[in-house]
């Protein structure tokens, strides 16, 4: 597949979303960046913008294995991995709902960290491990979760080595007011758009190698590291707001996610190289969920965000090498 091929594909794809999903642009666009590098998602938002629809469409346009787990305080570990059931005097392993290509894990903080740690392996290694047995995961394998805001009721924090195995952390924003409009009509008339299959498993994998295989210049992958780098309050490059409130800084798949995320927002563009600006429109989606704040930062009411922006404006775009 060549990049205008590849294009022409996440254009169908775009269109068949939107026809049920109003607006969010840019939310749609990282969806479809975690898709393309088979990495996985965090969607954070109040309840009723539309995450779980917008997650629960996109597996009818990949035309992949769709599962959905709802998370709840009662939910176990089996009820996600599977168990082993005695049938006629024999043990046979009944799989859970993670053993498929796309999973949608609905408010996953809504489960206790013993359940929430269950998917750990799952998202890290592909595979995992019941009753002593290790089984593979379906490849393509991602995890598509949505999650309330912490200071909600009935929230558990998501625990710091689960946060970083999702590739990009994105906020859903409420809709403006045109937006609003829309949805009213659509969801309050006639029957609604049915968005039809436009991808598949083999289309992904061919695209996730196509992703990969986008050159990247030095100066670029030194820009991400120098970013990430400048997330830890003991580095050189660190702010005076990283030093403040900061606690630790984002971890190296921090960088690979500014990369390779990248990648595929320059195919998505229709362009055969990465760049820069590629780099910095990931930077919030990628590493605002990495870094830890101290309490400070509680107190004074600074987000990761603000702190990111930060580092943004005091790193500009960086010099290509010779």
């Amino acid at each position: 597949m060549d990049p205008d091929g590849f294009a022409a594909k996440l254009a169908d794809a775009r269109a068949e979303i939107a026809g049920v999903i109003v607006g969010q642009t840019e939310l749609v666009e990282k969806v479809l960046v975690a898709v393309l590098c088979e990495g996985h998602l965090l969607l954070e938002g109040v309840p009723g913008l539309g995450k779980t629809r917008l997650l629960t469409t996109l597996g009818q346009v990949l035309q992949i294995g769709f599962g959905r787990i709802s998370f709840t305080p009662d939910l176990m570990p089996a009820d996600i991995l599977g168990t082993n059931v005695l049938q006629a005097g024999e043990f046979s392993f009944h799989p859970g709902p993670v053993f498929t290509n796309l999973v949608l894990a609905d408010e996953i903080n809504r489960a206790t960290p013993k359940t929430q740690s269950a998917l750990l392996e799952a998202m890290a290694e592909r595979r995992v491990t019941v009753a002593g047995a290790t089984r593979p995961l379906p490849r393509p394998f991602m995890v598509m979760a949505t999650q309330n805001p912490l200071e909600m009721e009935g929230t558990y924090p998501l625990p710091e080595a689960q946060l970083d195995r999702f590739m990009l952390k994105e906020l859903v924003p409420f809709p403006p007011s045109d937006d609003l409009v829309e949805i009213l009509r659509r969801t309050t008339g006639g029957a609604e758009h049915r968005p039809g299959g436009v991808l598949e498993g083999a289309h992904l994998t061919e695209m996730a190698s196509l992703v990969r295989e986008l050159p990247a210049a030095r100066h670029l992958l030194r820009y991400a590291s120098t970013l990430v780098g400048a997330t830890h309050p003991d580095s050189a490059g660190a702010t005076e707001g990283i030093r403040r409130y900061v606690r630790a800084g984002a971890s190296p798949r921090g960088a690979q996610a500014l990369v390779l995320g990248g990648k595929a927002l320059a195919l998505i563009d229709g362009r055969p190289n990465l760049s820069t600006s590629d780099i910095r429109r990931l930077a919030l989606p990628a590493l605002r969920h990495r870094l830890v704040l101290g309490y400070e930062a509680v107190v004074d009411g600074v987000g990761a965000d603000g702190l990111i922006e930060e580092v943004l404006e005091a790193h500009p775009e960086p010099v290509a090498e010779r």
